[in-house]
């Protein structure tokens, strides 16, 4: 698997890896350090998207891109919510570098409004949700247009989230595959307790 670092200048986006902050639904820091992949098949979908967003003065802020085996782990540990969290024993389309959180910014860099942040597990982060108003709805189409007019496919239960199609085809990385690990030393990848759970 080749995988690309999306950064700047070869990726004009803002990079704010919610999940190496304490400032994510766990409420600590899940990585220890900020990394930004991608599978390169998705980099490439990625960078279309930056192109027509750019056609609307419009960017990026990237959330979090590929999320090693071990973070999935480190979330679903916390919060085993099928809705919002692909369960570790499948794997993630994040575990294998082709999806994407983020949302669209503006001239200024300020966050378009999409009616809940980022994370939030609640009905309003589905898309279509009648409890978000008709400007957030507005900016969840737009952003959906970008993401899917790229190649991107949507995640019916959040507005933030994009995979490439067929997701499932793509191998799962762990944090010894990275270039530079992103993960704590000792993380876990399997059920608490294990040091090495299989995934399927």
């Amino acid at each position: 698997m080749t995988l690309v670092e999306i950064r700047k200048p070869d990726f004009d986006v803002e990079i704010e890896i919610v999940y190496a902050t304490p400032d994510n639904f766990t409420g600590a820091p899940v990585y220890a350090r900020p990394g930004c992949y991608l599978h390169e098949k998705a980099a490439s979908a990625l960078a279309e998207a930056i192109r027509l967003a750019g056609i609307l003065d419009l960017r990026f802020r990237v959330f979090d891109a590929l999320r090693p085996t071990e973070a999935q782990w480190a979330l679903w540990h916390h919060t085993p919510d099928p809705e919002f969290l692909a369960d570790p024993n499948r794997g993630s389309p994040h575990s294998r570098g082709v999806a994407v959180d983020l949302t669209l910014i503006d001239t200024a860099g300020n966050d378009l409004d999409m009616g809940t942040g980022f994370d939030a597990f609640t009905p309003l982060s589905h898309h279509g949700n009648p409890g978000v108003d008709a400007g957030a709805q507005r900016n969840r189409h737009l952003l959906m247009g970008i993401m899917t007019t790229a190649g991107w496919d949507f995640y019916r239960n959040e507005w933030w989230h994009y995979q490439l199609f067929n997701s499932r085809d793509y191998d799962l990385v762990q944090d010894a595959d990275l270039p530079e690990p992103m993960m704590p030393p000792g993380a876990a990848n399997g059920p608490a307790g294990s040091s090495g759970g299989t995934q399927t």
